[in-house]
């Protein structure tokens, strides 16, 4: 086949992007959630950027008895005081970064390695899948948040770092056989085959073969998994087994709805918390959702 008719063949069909744009055209709620997240996390992070340059990240973490529980606009406080007399917007930008970070952080390394995983297993099939599903099978069954938990009341001093690899430790099966069922048919195409018996390595075929035809899969799965992860962390946050005391989080903001009198009469303290988690988790389902939609038909064309 000449390299003109290839580019006719090419050129035929509309590129990944393309199609993804189209669909965000069509679903007005997709792209309104899009603008919606990227705008919320550009303002979050040019402000963490702000208070880190100007040195005001210190400022928003003192505590300041005179000034607790001060109303939304008193005295400066566009949200008003916690009981510590803490920003509560300074604590909701932070807290929403560091939930952030642990999130995207926790999702790129379980996907990595559920992919790699999968796709080894599935790809080499017999002995190294039965074995490699039965010890998944294994993991999925433990009760990983309990693990968590008395992992965290153990070790006291543990930073973030260890708290999103604890959490990645537990999060990687799921995407794991999600790859592997998908692969398993890709595996035995006749493409595969091709490349075999044309000697190509094993891990250029899994890498450049298998994982192209499997990667709107695996993109949705991403997104989904961001949303997951992100309400583990403000779950376990919420509960007091998250992020090491004193790192502001999205969960220790709504910890505070626990006392009856916030949950009541103060409901600033916890009310803009609640409504970020629950307008960044909408996002990224319609979105999503949306993806799911054009790379289904991409892979169809």
């Amino acid at each position: 086949m000449s390299n003109n008719t290839k580019e006719k063949i090419n050129n035929s069909y509309p590129s990944t992007w393309s199609v993804v744009s189209r669909e965000f055209k069509k679903d007005k709620i997709a792209l309104t959630s899009l603008i919606i997240l990227v705008s919320l996390i550009s303002f979050v992070i040019l402000f963490n950027i702000y208070i880190r340059v100007t040195d005001l990240h210190a400022s928003y973490q003192d505590v300041d008895i005179l000034n607790r529980f001060l109303l939304p606009g008193e005295d400066g406080y566009l949200l008003g005081t916690e009981s510590g007399g803490k920003s509560v917007f300074g604590l909701l930008m932070m807290g929403t970064m560091n939930s952030l970070i642990v999130s995207l952080c926790v999702t790129t390394i379980t996907i990595c390695v559920g992919t790699l995983v999968g796709l080894v297993i599935s790809y080499y099939g017999g002995i190294v899948d039965n074995i490699a599903m039965r010890f998944i099978d294994f993991l999925v069954v433990l009760p990983y948040l309990m693990i968590i938990i008395v992992f965290v009341s153990v070790k006291k001093d543990y930073g973030i770092v260890s708290f999103i690899f604890m959490l990645s430790a537990f999060a990687w099966m799921g995407p794991t056989r999600l790859v592997r069922s998908k692969a398993l048919s890709e595996s035995r195409r006749d493409y595969v085959l091709a490349s075999k018996t044309m000697g190509t390595k094993d891990l250029t075929i899994m890498l450049k073969g298998i994982l192209p035809n499997i990667g709107s899969i695996i993109i949705v799965e991403a997104t989904l998994l961001f949303v997951a992860n992100m309400g583990l962390e403000v779950a376990l946050s919420f509960l007091g087994f998250g992020l090491p005391v004193g790192t502001a989080s999205i969960g220790t903001l709504l910890s505070y709805a626990k006392d009856a009198d916030i949950l009541v009469n103060k409901m600033y303290i916890w009310g803009p918390a609640a409504l970020v988690i629950l307008i960044l988790a909408l996002s990224i389902n319609y979105i999503g959702q949306a993806l799911r939609r054009a790379l289904d038909a991409r892979q169809r064309l």
